[in-house]
């Protein structure tokens, strides 16, 4: 829903009612992940894709339907082997997806929804969308705060718990539960969106190559920060993609700031002096990326000089330098997008080859549990 926030947002605002799709679970080679939106303004405008094109129609339809109903709906698309242009996904995925029906009346805690999430504040919203008894009865939490109910104490209580705690690592998924919150019962399915705060990526280095690095972050999603001891380099003007530019030395900045397992960090400077410091605080961090630019021999002085100062073989097996994949480049935009392409892989497990070279689905499979397999659909 983030994505779509602000061009949603004026419609609650203004008392109208919208009607929105959310992804909720996802088997096999889906296109969008879990979370994915589109909404259906009151006016007849839609935006947002939770397909990429390939059931938007279907849902337009459905959502049609909730618009003029009021009651919101779980549904599924799919695809099967001798029907792949119907209506369902011809990649050979299935999504299940949430329709669900929002004005000033039935969820009134939107606006303060979106005010945490423009605000970069975390917080929860588990709605119950699968029960025998009815859905769409929700629960919004913070870290320390839960509002609302799914139908009894005990059900809440589970509900809670295990959506604080997909809270703290910005997750976003499906549980399911017992009547009373039971856990390995399926009686009940409540989705659970986590909105955290952008992840970090701390750019250390004003220069034209971290100009486009914080460039290509922003397009990414991250909140970017540059930060460079000389205040003649480190300028807003120079980096205006940046949501942050700090000057102060590399390694007195990094202890002042929150580094989690979501924080990405690029050392741009290949400077003895700027670079081994910060590094030797970077990789005892758990932040999920630390990469180094500069030359093979470059990398092979800060590895002798970092061991120096102490770093174990297996702190330095952390660091990605010379930063980035081989993908030939050399201009600035060149070098940006490689480092990205490697931060993609380090987050998902990619095998960095051609997809034409693959015999594997292009796309991660997600099953809504350990146990339960994806439903046979047939249009």
């Amino acid at each position: 829903m983030r994505e779509i926030l602000s061009e949603v947002l004026p419609s609650f605002n203004s008392g109208k009612p919208f009607v929105l799709a959310t992804v909720t679970r996802t088997w096999s080679s889906a296109p969008r992940p879990v979370g994915a939106a589109m909404a259906l303004l009151d006016s007849g405008e839609v935006v947002g894709s939770v397909s990429g094109g390939c059931v938007e129609g279907a849902i337009h339809d459905v959502s049609l339907e909730v618009l003029k109903t009021k009651q919101s709906q779980s549904v599924t698309y799919g695809v099967s082997d001798d029907n792949a242009f119907a209506v369902g996904l011809t990649c050979g995925g299935t999504i299940e997806l949430f329709i669900q029906y929002i004005d000033r009346e039935s969820f009134p805690e939107f606006a303060d929804i979106a005010s945490n999430i423009e605000q970069e504040k975390a917080v929860g919203v588990a709605t119950l969308i699968h029960s025998e008894s009815g859905v769409g009865a929700r629960i919004i939490l913070t870290k320390t705060d839960a509002k609302g109910s799914l139908g009894n104490s005990q059900l809440d209580h589970a509900a809670i718990e295990g959506a604080r705690a997909l809270l703290m690592h910005g997750t976003t998924k499906a549980l399911k539960l017992g009547l009373n919150g039971e856990n390995r019962m399926d009686d009940l399915t409540i989705f659970v969106e986590s909105f955290a705060p952008a992840p970090r990526m701390i750019i250390f280095g004003a220069i034209d190559f971290a100009a486009a690095v914080a460039r290509i972050g922003k397009f990414m999603g991250y909140y970017v920060i540059v930060c460079d001891a000389r205040a003649l380099f480190a300028t807003k003007r120079r980096f205006p993609d940046a949501d942050e530019v700090i000057i102060d030395w590399p390694h007195r900045y990094l202890p002042k700031i929150e580094v989690d397992e979501s924080t990405v960090i690029c050392v741009l400077t290949h400077d003895p002096k700027f670079d081994v410091p910060v590094l030797e605080i970077a990789l005892r961090t758990n932040a999920g990326y630390i990469g180094a630019m500069g030359s093979r021999r470059t990398h092979e002085d800060r590895l002798q000089r970092l061991k120096e100062v102490g770093m174990t073989d297996a702190e330095l097996s952390k660091l990605k330098s010379p930063i980035g994949l081989d993908l030939g480049g050399r201009t600035p935009e060149e070098t940006a997008i490689s480092i990205a392409a490697e931060i993609i892989s380090n987050q998902v497990g990619g095998t960095n080859k051609p997809l034409k070279e693959g015999k594997d689905p292009i796309h991660k499979i997600s099953l809504a549990s350990e146990d339960e397999p994806a439903p046979v659909i047939n249009f």
